[in-house]
């Protein structure tokens, strides 16, 4: 588990868990007798992870429920940057579908976070998994509904607020030789479209399950 995600390890997270009573009736529930592994902790999280869905945002009321009122005229505009293929180009990895939209294109993209100037890796992302050299700084795209809610910003928590994550893509990223080919400089874009593009995003914050949150 990454130091910014509980700040723990492999080895301890298992002792932790294991030495918890309820964790362990817990796991023997769902995966049947025997020792908590880590591939368990991985399904369990995941599982738990498919039911955090978000819908009802100002955007799905503006772009599926017919609801013109939903956004702000900043965020119409900001909408526009963002699916604009000579603008943000923002949905060649954050898909909008046609009756929903998860942001998300279920792959994995090297933007650059990490690479030091001499195009360095400070982590290896995908490529620790499969070995395969074009994996090297790749990871997964991540959802974007819920975005302004979800500081720090990118695998390491580099960018510390919204805007600064939006000023990271549009300086085209951190070099380096698996750079992903959507990752290019922005800086055509005008004060203006940068900040209606950090307004729609803003209204991407719709409704979660109620019972998400912290204990």
């Amino acid at each position: 588990m990454n130091d910014l995600e509980g700040h723990m390890h492999a080895a301890k997270d298992l002792e932790r868990l294991t030495a918890d009573p309820s964790y362990r009736a817990a796991f023997e529930k769902a995966f049947g007798p025997g020792p908590i592994t880590y591939e368990m902790v991985e399904k369990a999280i995941a599982s738990f992870e498919r039911t955090v869905i978000s819908g009802d945002s100002p955007f799905d009321r503006y772009y599926f429920g017919g609801d013109k009122r939903a956004l702000s005229k900043s965020a119409k505009r900001g909408f526009e940057v963002f699916r604009d293929p000579k603008k943000g180009n923002c949905t060649a990895c954050h898909a909008i579908g046609e009756k929903y939209a998860l942001f998300i294109d279920n792959k994995f993209h090297n933007i650059g976070v990490g690479a030091n100037p001499s195009g360095e890796l400070a982590d290896l992302g995908l490529y620790m998994v499969t070995k395969n050299d074009a994996d090297r700084g790749a990871f997964r795209t991540p959802s974007l509904r819920n975005i302004a809610l979800t500081a720090p910003y990118f695998h390491d928590g580099s960018r510390k607020t919204l805007k600064d994550a939006i000023d990271y893509y549009l300086g085209g990223g951190n070099s380096n030789p698996h750079l992903d080919k959507e990752i290019h400089v922005l800086d055509f874009l005008t004060g203006p479209e940068r900040a209606d593009l950090l307004a729609f995003l803003e209204f991407l914050t719709g409704k979660v399950p109620p019972n998400v949150g912290p204990p």
